[in-house]
């Protein structure tokens, strides 16, 4: 009897150690996840905020809020999704502005050389408010080769830097005379060659007078293909050459006036009309500007605000979308 008294309370003293240990095993357990769980929070990153654009097509805002998509950054954006995207937003502005097309009037190859040189730091506005008068008076290179310096000034004095830009019209308009016939060249190496004639002038003339692909890379072009973040490179020519390379050569004129049209009326310098913009979904940049879509409406210009656009003479395409003629100088 006494014996089985000792044996059970051994059995009793064995089974209370083996609970304390599993009770101790427990615990230990919950305390180390607990530890990885604290390891874990302190290791995860904040939570990054997502930029929101509103969808497709709110260039035409009508009054409502659109509904919300998320942009994400193209970080570590491989070359065939960059490609993707690029392309894509050109086909957006495309259905944007099926009217696009150079904002300088012009009726033959020598008229856009002569207004392309004189567009450099003013409007197009301005100079197609200044050309009637110089073409009507100078109607060919030979009569501007032949022409009085000072005569010419005073026509471009509204340009601004009329002087410089009387030296170059008459030069090129001289180069024209003695070097080709009095005739507009066709190629690339040899419009460079003309004083005041740069790629960009030469791409111009190129594209819209003699139909050869060509991109035009001015301050509205390089200023929106960084924001879209097509290319990082800060020089024209290696603009040039990056966007190029993402488009296939029989785009390259169409696009040119794409990205400038959409610069001018939507993607601004200073101020971008974010929440009124068609491709926001696809735009890196979204958020630089007014994104409250009423607000951005009121920053919109040209036919897009329902203002006069840059040409006196548009084409009738642009007419027909609700564009206005520009008026003449000294008109407004």
């Amino acid at each position: 009897m006494q014996a089985a008294s000792v044996k059970k309370a051994a059995s009793a003293r064995k089974a209370a150690v083996k609970k304390a240990a599993s009770a101790k095993k427990a615990a230990s357990a919950k305390e180390a996840a607990s530890a990885k769980e604290a390891a874990s929070a302190r290791k995860a990153p904040a939570a990054k905020k997502v930029t929101v654009a509103p969808k497709k097509a709110t260039a035409r805002v009508k009054g409502t809020a659109p509904a919300k998509a998320v942009v994400h950054p193209p970080s570590g954006e491989s070359r065939t999704a960059l490609v993707r995207r690029a392309r894509r937003i050109n086909r957006e502005l495309a259905e944007v502005y099926p009217y696009a097309h150079p904002e300088l009037d012009f009726t033959n190859p020598f008229q856009l050389v002569v207004a392309t040189v004189l567009s450099a730091q003013t409007t197009d506005l301005r100079v197609n408010q200044t050309t009637p008068a110089l073409f009507a008076k100078y109607p060919t290179p030979e009569d501007l080769a032949a022409a009085n310096p000072e005569e010419v000034e005073e026509i471009l004095r509204p340009c601004g830097f009329f002087r410089a830009k009387t030296k170059s019209v008459i030069g090129l308009s001289k180069a024209l005379v003695e070097d080709f016939g009095g005739e507009v060249p066709g190629r690339l190496e040899d419009l460079v060659k003309l004083p005041g004639v740069g790629r960009k002038t030469a791409f111009v003339v190129l594209g819209n007078a003699f139909g050869r692909p060509g991109i035009t890379v001015d301050t509205h072009f390089q200023r929106l293909v960084r924001r879209w973040q097509w290319t990082a490179e800060t020089d024209p020519d290696k603009i040039e050459a990056a966007v190029g390379a993402l488009f296939p050569k029989s785009d390259w004129t169409d696009l040119s006036h794409h990205v400038i049209w959409h610069g001018r009326r939507i993607c601004h310098a200073r101020k971008p009309a974010c929440g009124a913009c068609p491709i926001a979904p696809l735009c890196p940049a979204y958020g630089e500007g007014e994104t409250d879509p009423e607000k951005a409406k009121k920053l919109l210009k040209y036919e897009k605000g329902g203002f006069p656009g840059q040409r006196l003479n548009p084409p009738q395409a642009y007419l027909d979308a609700g564009g206005k003629p520009a008026p003449p100088l000294g008109a407004g």
